[in-house]
Parts: structure tokens; C-alpha cells; sequence
């Protein structure tokens, strides 16, 4: 007879993000997951435009919002932070009734110097932004955070405010390596010497931490051996448990007021570089009947709209705001096919496997995702969708057409085989039970 377990013992976690969170999944679900259990759960993220500085989810967990600004990290006394704020606020007013065209007539320092130089000095204007704007939450943080057990900081920005917080109260870090900040994004394209910088102030501030964890094996041994850490915890970005409307509803149909024959193809998540979205919106101009609809947020939001008013789309472009993560499967459960072209432009996306993918998965809707080591074993174990070549738009017209007009009984039974796949592997009940035993082993209490 097996022993019973230790009773759940009510304890306190705050996650900090460096971000506003409206939209981080990741972080409501595991907010959601302990309260659901009893937890006292704080979230500690960036104050933005319209945002309460305090509030409770409707999932119950806290919410603490802190302003957070690269002048405010200056070491220099309050009365001189605020005073070069107010200078800023009164430019940012002056430039405001500039024109669009005058303000593009006048570059930044970095891009009016040429060359190495002009790269070393973004570079480094990079580095001092990064640092500022820790301080600057960090100081914040402090003044407002909760007692916690455990401290949960998320990604390269996250993790030095979570471990200020730590060192302040005795509570256990943990560090969300949720990417390979180094080998993605902005990071990805700073200067040489920049990113070395970078490099060890990452890693000493994961091997501060008590647990490092991140979101898939491939990463997990990339940040052992750079790192020189045990293995991180691997808690994958899967969803919920779900069960989509059968049949699927029509939500963009109705939204966007599509043909009822219309196919909705879809892309959702962050508006940047290197996802895939433009050859994306090479390839739908290539499949008959198909929208391509555009669901997120980001800095290539304008770009995109601009794109998707553009009579050569079309109309078979249209662009949508981001959903809240408690709607987000709802949304995706109503496209035919869900599709990730993400580019092979650095190991972060060699290696990503996507919330998309999950969330797909959930739902049971067919993806067309990269043929790239990250993502092309779930594919292919779980049989939900095609592998391409993600920067051929030819490629990915030809995956989305082959799942679009395969035959109903096939497009079943590929749904049916996803949806099993979701609900026996890939789900966030399962990924929950790892990292409650992460925190227990912190704390030495049961989460």
C-alpha cells in the first residue's frame, strides 16, 4: 500500500516579469495553477498606458504594476531623476507636433555614425538601457513586493529583479530562461563584444539562482554547458486541457465578416523579424479560397496593417489584436490550420518550440510549422500537421493547400490524432506536476 502524499501546504510565489503581461500565457498559467491550489500568488510586472497599478485577475491571483523607466535607474539622487524626466516629457510633447517625415529625417546617434563604431555605440547604448531599466524595476519592485517562498523571474530582464527580490526577503529564485536570449531578437544582432558582455552577466546571474528551468530539452542542454548548471527543469509551454467546439466555431468568419467558403489560416502571436510572417504573406496569395489572418502584437504592427490594406493582398491579409490568454484557445480552435514558418536565423529559433504549437495542438487544429530541430519532433510524433522549409513561400502555399483540401475524413482523423496527442502528453496539467515539484524541493514543503 502506497504511502499517501504530504499535504498541499498553502505558501507564496511571486512571479516577475519584465513586461506589462497582458498577454504572457506562460505566466497566467502557472499564476492560475497555484492559486487554484491555494497559493498566495502576487504577479509583479510593468505599469503601461491604461494599466491599474494594482488589480485581481479573474483567475484570482494579484497583480502589482511598477513603473519602470532607464532614467529612473540612474544613480543619482530622486529630485535629479525627476527633473530630467520632466525635461524628456516636455521633448516628447515638442517632438509629438513633428511630423512623421521631419522626425524620420533625424537618426540616432548609433545610425549617423558608420560602420564598427556606429555598431559598438548602439551596442553599448543597448547595454546601458538594459541596466538602467533593471535598476529602475528593481528599485520599484522593492518598494511594493510581497513576502514570497519562491521568487519566479522571468526571462534575461526578470531574473536580476527577482534575484534583488530574493536576497531582500530569503526567498528561493528561480530563473524562466523561457529562450536563448543571447541567440534571438535584438541580442542576436548586437556586436561581438556586447553580447560576450551580456553572456556572463547572464550566466552569473542564473548560477545566483536556486533553479534554473526553460521550456524544451534542446535549450535546457544549450544553458547547462553555458551556463555551468545541472540541467534545467524542462516545463514546456503546453495548454490547458481543451475541448474545442465540434463543430469548429466561426469566430473570424463572423469578426471579419469572411465568405462562409473562406479557409482562415493563422498566424498568432508576437509581430517581429524572422516568424515567418512575410513569407506567409508570399505564400496565401498562392491558395485558393484562404485568408491569412494576422493575430497579435509587436513593433511590426503598423508594417503589417499597411501590408494588409495594400490592394495587391487582396483582402486576403487582415490583421487582429491579441486575445487575453483565457480566449486565446477559442480563437484558435476557429482557423483551419495554424501555421509557424519561424526562420532558421539564429539557434533560439533553430531550436524554439512555440506556444503556438501547443496551443494548436490543444485545440486540435493541423499546423504547418519549420522543418527545424526544435519543433519537427512534436510534429512528427503527433502527426498534426506538415514540416517546411520556412523561407520558401512556394514550400509553405504547397503544405497549406495539401491540408486544406485534404478529403473530411483525413482532415478528422489528423484532428483526432492531435487531439489525443494534447490530451495524453502535451498539456499544462502534466507540465504543472514538474514544476510543483521544483518548488517543493526549494522550499522542502509541498506545493
Amino acid at each position: 500500500m502506497s504511502e499517501p502524499a504530504e499535504p498541499i501546504v498553502p505558501q507564496r510565489a511571486c512571479l516577475v516579469l519584465p513586461s506589462t503581461g497582458e498577454f504572457d500565457s506562460r505566466t497566467y498559467r502557472i499564476a492560475s495553477s497555484l492559486h487554484a491550489r491555494g497559493h498566495d500568488v502576487t504577479v509583479l510586472t510593468r505599469l503601461g498606458p491604461g494599466l491599474p497599478r494594482q488589480e485581481r485577475h479573474p483567475a484570482g491571483y494579484r497583480i502589482v504594476r511598477v513603473p519602470v523607466s532607464a532614467v529612473d535607474g540612474l544613480p543619482l539622487p530622486g529630485w535629479a531623476r525627476e527633473t530630467i524626466e520632466r525635461v524628456r516629457a516636455r521633448r516628447r510633447k515638442a517632438a509629438s507636433a513633428a511630423t512623421s517625415s521631419a522626425a524620420a529625417a533625424s537618426p540616432s546617434v548609433a545610425s549617423s555614425v558608420p560602420g564598427r563604431v556606429g555598431r559598438l555605440i548602439g551596442g553599448a547604448a543597448r547595454i546601458a538601457a538594459i541596466v538602467l531599466t533593471v535598476r529602475s524595476q528593481r528599485r520599484a519592485a522593492l518598494a511594493v513586493a510581497p513576502a514570497a517562498d519562491v521568487v519566479h523571474g522571468m526571462a534575461y530582464m526578470g531574473i536580476p529583479v527577482a534575484l534583488g527580490l530574493g536576497s531582500a526577503t530569503g526567498a528561493k529564485v528561480v530563473y524562466d530562461a523561457r529562450d536563448i536570449y543571447l541567440e534571438a531578437a535584438n541580442l542576436a544582432r548586437l556586436p561581438g563584444p556586447a553580447r560576450a558582455l551580456l553572456a556572463r552577466v547572464e550566466r552569473r546571474w542564473a548560477r545566483r539562482a536556486d533553479r534554473v528551468m526553460t521550456v524544451n530539452r534542446p535549450y535546457a542542454e544549450v544553458m547547462a554547458e553555458r551556463f555551468g548548471v545541472p540541467l534545467p527543469a524542462i516545463v514546456m509551454n503546453c495548454s490547458y486541457c481543451y475541448a474545442p467546439p465540434d463543430p469548429p466555431e466561426r469566430r473570424f468568419h463572423e469578426r471579419l465578416g469572411l465568405d462562409p467558403s473562406t479557409r482562415v489560416v493563422l498566424y498568432q502571436g508576437g509581430f517581429s523579424r524572422d516568424r515567418g510572417i512575410e513569407q506567409l504573406i508570399e505564400a496565401i496569395r498562392s491558395v485558393p479560397a484562404a485568408t491569412l489572418v494576422l493575430m497579435g502584437y509587436g513593433v511590426l504592427q503598423a508594417e503589417l496593417e499597411a501590408r494588409a490594406a495594400d490592394p495587391a493582398t487582396g483582402g486576403r491579409v487582415r490583421v487582429l489584436p491579441a486575445v487575453p490568454p483565457t480566449e486565446l484557445l477559442d480563437w484558435v480552435a476557429s482557423a483551419d490550420v495554424v501555421a509557424m514558418p519561424i526562420q532558421p536565423s539564429t539557434l533560439n529559433h533553430r531550436l524554439t518550440t512555440p506556444n503556438k504549437l501547443f496551443e494548436a495542438l490543444a485545440a486540435g487544429v493541423p499546423v504547418v510549422a519549420s522543418d527545424l530541430p526544435g519543433m519537427a519532433g512534436i510534429v512528427r510524433e503527433t502527426g498534426c500537421g506538415l514540416l517546411v522549409d520556412p523561407t520558401d513561400p512556394d514550400a509553405i502555399a504547397a503544405a497549406l493547400r495539401e491540408i486544406l483540401d485534404a478529403p473530411e475524413p483525413e482532415r478528422r482523423a489528423r484532428r483526432e490524432r492531435t487531439l489525443a496527442a494534447a490530451r495524453e502528453t502535451y498539456t499544462w496539467e502534466r507540465q504543472m506536476e514538474v514544476l510543483l515539484e521544483e518548488y517543493t524541493k526549494l522550499t522542502g514543503r509541498r506545493w
